[in-house]
């Protein structure tokens, strides 16, 4: 029996990847860890295209929804444009949910600029509770937009914003009985707020124009599964300075009541940039300007010299990550 939650990298490249044989000139960028998004030929344009699922919120779903795949084409550096969603609700949902859904949804897509172009919409007794599937697409010149292949040793690896934030709101929001006892209400009120903070659009639009040597916005896995994969779509090492990613006190506080590692929390609203030399000063002072938080949390490493922290220990794959111990009840 498989765990719940992404596939594990090596079974994903075995049981998927590895079975789409099949390929087209026009394809540039396919599946592949670490990979954000397809990338395709549109002659003197590229569009660059993501799809995700939101399967372990039920608040705020909706947005997150948008949300999620509008920040897989913005590490591209490209400015998401239009989007297809599927979404699936059990049997029981009423008018009202489904209007509250596309309500976020709706709000989430103008406050981005993009289309909600099309989609599915279905009441079906194969799920427990809703599943949303957004398909997101974007439009760059071609050759500009990010990619993890350009990483070389003594690029600075950047984060945005903190660690685990999409986690904290996410429990805060739909497991609240189980912390409510520990904060004040205005702290269990910021958590909550944390889950309108999951967009990176913004910094992967003014790093991808500053120029990097690729992006990767941090979902499942966490901050440190985010770095692993940016390695391995890169064919590099690294080291990373665990010590100095940024975690928010109410994060601290929620992962050590629950038992949790923040760096391996599902962490959308945050974004790793991988900075050359020459832009690094270029891409903080940009992000500064919008007072967008940007910590260096490790260098780039010749693949020989492995994934590892500041004391040599190795940093492992992605696996299950630490909200569905949450989600799942154990």
């Amino acid at each position: 029996m498989l765990k719940i939650g992404k596939l594990d990298n090596d079974l994903l490249k075995k049981i998927v990847f590895d079975k789409i044989t099949y390929k087209r000139p026009e394809v540039l960028a396919r599946p592949g860890i670490g990979e954000d998004c397809a990338v395709l030929d549109f002659g003197e344009y590229e569009c660059a295209v993501s799809s995700d699922p939101i399967t372990a919120a039920i608040s705020q779903i909706g947005s997150l929804a948008v949300n999620i795949s509008c920040n897989d084409v913005a590490s591209n550096g490209v400015v998401p444009m239009a989007m297809i969603m599927t979404a699936l609700f059990p049997a029981g949902t009423t008018e009202d949910d489904i209007e509250d859904v596309m309500e976020q949804a709706g709000a989430a897509a103008a406050e981005l600029e993009v289309e909600i172009a099309g989609g599915h919409t279905e009441i079906t007794d194969t799920v427990a509770r809703p599943v949303i599937v957004s398909t997101v697409l974007g439009r760059c010149v071609k050759g500009t937009g990010a990619d993890a292949r350009n990483m070389v040793p003594g690029d600075y690896i950047l984060m945005t914003k903190t660690a685990g934030i999409e986690g904290t709101g996410l429990i805060a929001c739909d497991h609240e009985e189980k912390i409510a006892d520990m904060f004040s209400t205005d702290e269990l009120k910021f958590a909550k707020a944390l889950l309108s903070c999951v967009s990176v659009v913004s910094e992967g639009i003014i790093a991808g124009c500053a120029g990097t040597h690729g992006m990767h916005d941090i979902t499942e896995g966490g901050v440190l599964g985010a770095v692993w994969e940016m390695c391995r779509a890169g064919g590099t090492g690294a080291e990373v300075y665990t010590d100095e990613i940024p975690v928010l006190a109410v994060t601290v506080k929620i992962c050590a009541r629950l038992g949790l590692d923040p760096l391996r929390l599902i962490s959308s609203g945050s974004m790793l940039i991988i900075a050359p030399e020459r832009t690094r000063d270029m891409i903080e002072g940009s992000l500064a300007e919008e007072n967008i938080r940007v910590t260096c949390i490790g260098r780039i490493l010749p693949q020989e010299d492995g994934i590892r922290d500041r004391e040599g220990n190795e940093i492992a794959p992605p696996a299950e990550d630490e909200i569905y111990k949450v989600t799942s009840g154990r």
